[in-house]
């Protein structure tokens, strides 16, 4: 009979089963080791506590422990000294230039259609610019978040949500440019104010059911590792309910910036092709376009494949040190919203020159973009 019960324990161990009094454990293991897919930036483990101890009214676990080069991270020149350095550097510049950009367009929108869009770029900048803000105090307080919870899901979903509202802007007003362009007859039947208002209004609402998820789940955990409180830069690792974050973030990287992209690669291509037939001078059309790959080349490009490489390299082996390549490569990114306004005054400068070429037709049209 003592053989019996002796053997009742030991097939439950075999079993994977969880012992009477200590709870489920061994199948959070179990799921894990299994290759559910675990969605974070850095990994973040939990320490083990008494069950009596646990908090039963907070949802997620408490990363607790933290791998040493993201310790470093935290404390390093880089994430301390260098991102922030950037980040106000593209505040200094791009608040006031943004600022003046909206201020003189704003009362152009009723007879100059892409002011619209121009306008609706601006304030996502200024958004974004404002995001950066609270993270420069984030990374000099030695990556320390002290707004709370509900400002870091704010601030996060503002961050991503106004990027890619700005990649997908600047690919409007090139598809606007494009049919202008190439396509005259067609542009010039267009009812251009509907447009523009319609495909900016779209952008802004696509974007912000795309950040739902952001503001719905926890960014912010305390780190008693390195004694600082992370915003969305540790999520816990062993977590389950989060595995759909990963395929989120894999989605929105890569839908956010390639589309547009290959979009405005096509419709600047095809510009400066048919200008080239033109007599006309359109120096100054041909910079504007050669600026906008230039901000999809070295302000959006670097951050969003090193980011897609990182959610990549989380998927097929649970590595996270991409991230923070990422995070450096993002103050490449601010920059677009310094750039942005210089695009504004090229632009500008090219509608006020001739707008009179000759078609395909051999027909003279005039256009006012």
């Amino acid at each position: 009979m003592r053989k019996l019960l002796l053997l009742v324990p030991i097939s439950l161990l075999l079993l994977g089963l969880p012992l009477p009094g200590k709870g489920k454990k061994p199948s959070i293991a179990k799921r894990n080791a299994s290759g559910i897919l675990i969605p974070k930036t850095f990994n973040g483990r939990s320490i083990s506590t008494n069950s009596n101890e646990l908090d039963l009214t907070s949802l997620l676990p408490e990363p607790k422990e933290i791998t040493d080069h993201v310790a470093e991270y935290f404390h390093g020149v880089l994430s301390t000294r260098i991102i922030p350095a950037a980040y106000i550097l593209a505040m200094i510049i791009g608040i006031p230039a943004n600022a003046f950009i909206l201020g003189t367009f704003a009362a152009k929108t009723k007879t100059f259609s892409t002011a619209i869009l121009y306008c609706s770029l601006a304030v996502s900048d200024l958004l974004f610019l404002v995001t950066l803000a609270f993270k420069v105090h984030y990374h000099l307080a030695g990556n320390d978040w002290v707004f709370g919870e509900a400002a870091c899901r704010v601030v996060t979903a503002c961050f991503y949500g106004n990027a890619y509202c700005s990649i997908h802007t600047l690919a409007c007003i090139a598809v606007k440019r494009y049919v202008a362009i190439v396509h005259p007859y067609t542009y010039k039947s267009l009812p251009k104010h509907q447009c523009t208002v319609c495909t900016s209004l779209a952008v802004w609402a696509v974007f912000a059911v795309a950040m739902v998820p952001e503001l719905l789940i926890r960014q912010t955990y305390r780190i008693p590792q390195v004694n600082v409180t992370t915003c969305h830069d540790v999520l816990p690792l062993e977590d389950p309910s989060l595995s759909f974050l990963l395929y989120y973030k894999l989605a929105l990287t890569f839908l956010g910036f390639v589309p547009a992209f290959l979009v405005t690669l096509f419709t600047y291509g095809s510009i400066l092709r048919q200008l080239g037939k033109s007599d006309s001078d359109w120096a100054s059309y041909m910079k504007a376009s050669t600026l906008v790959f230039v901000i999809f080349a070295v302000c959006f490009a670097p951050s969003s494949v090193i980011h897609f490489a990182h959610y990549v390299n989380l998927y097929t082996s649970s590595q996270d040190r991409f991230y923070a390549y990422y995070n450096a490569a993002v103050c490449l990114c601010g920059l677009h919203s310094c750039l942005d306004p210089f695009l504004f005054c090229l632009m500008s400068k090219a509608t006020r020159s001739k707008r009179t070429f000759m078609t395909y037709r051999g027909k003279n049209i005039s256009l006012s973009t």
